[in-house]
């Protein structure tokens, strides 16, 4: 079963970058399209981006678009999220996940990495 982890959350001031990798062990993320998602503290998890299994098609949420960037290394096994900008309403914990494509229900989760924006 694939198995992904997150990592690159931290504490970050207001207007300040990270970025987040997600990373499959054992197998590789080459057939699968990858989504980024957010949950904040007492919200709704949100989808933030999506990237094809290909990288050549991306996708992002009104509220992240213009500051968020998603890649994929497939040579890494790896797909990150560029974070700029940030404010405080980004503050939550991030999950990847892996699907046959953005446009259907994720399959597998990994297990998320906070993301604490904060002066």
């Amino acid at each position: 079963q694939l198995q992904l982890v997150e990592s690159g959350g931290g504490l970050v001031q207001p207007g300040g970058s990270l970025r987040l990798s997600c990373a499959a062990s054992r197998f590789t993320l080459r057939p699968y399209a990858i989504g980024w998602f957010r949950q904040a503290p007492g919200k709704e998890r949100e989808g933030v981006s999506c990237i094809g299994r290909s990288g050549g098609s991306t996708n992002y949420a009104d509220s992240v678009k213009e500051r968020f960037t998603v890649s994929r290394d497939n040579a890494k096994n790896a797909v990150y999220l560029q974070m700029n900008s940030l404010k405080p309403e980004d503050t939550a914990v991030y999950y990847c996940a892996a699907s046959y494509d953005c446009s259907r229900p994720m399959d597998y989760w990994g297990k998320g990495t906070l993301v604490t924006v904060s002066s």
